[in-house]
């Protein structure tokens, strides 16, 4: 379990790190090939510097009671799988998600839906679906 961790968490960083250094050189944002090097580094310290995703996905989803040492090992295969099959063929695709996603799949294959917690999940739906609000308007008063 250890080990399919750790080779999600390599995976999702180069993953992760790609979609945003494309964004980042398409917008022009970056017109410095020098510069690309500061957005990986900002990457990789962010990191280190926030967890808000992880917890996320620590909590809300499913009852930690019901999650046995078998299903925790279930969900890193597929998750995996598609962030390889996405960062191949260049599409953007949220790693968190997958892995929410094998989380609740196998809670689900070894407990079935009574262990998910539906407002954790709700609320995760609705950010996917639901765009968030950029800030002010851009259109003059």
């Amino acid at each position: 379990m250890i080990f399919a961790a750790l080779a999600f968490d390599f995976i999702n960083g180069f993953h992760d790190t790609a979609n945003a250094i494309a964004t980042c050189i398409s917008t022009r944002a970056f017109v410095d090939p020098e510069r690309d090097s500061d957005g990986g580094g900002a990457q990789l310290r962010g990191a280190f510097v926030s967890t808000h995703v992880a917890t996320t996905i620590g909590k809300g989803i499913v009852d930690p009671g019901n999650v046995t040492r078998s299903s925790s090992c279930r969900p890193w295969p597929g998750p995996i799988f598609w962030d390889l099959v996405t960062w191949h063929y260049g599409i953007p695709a949220s790693s968190s998600h997958a892995i929410i996603g094998g989380l609740i799949g196998a809670v689900v294959a070894a407990r079935g839906i009574h262990p998910l917690q539906w407002g954790g999940i709700s609320k995760i739906l609705v950010a996917i679906v639901v765009p968030r609000s950029r800030g002010r308007s851009s259109r003059s008063s």
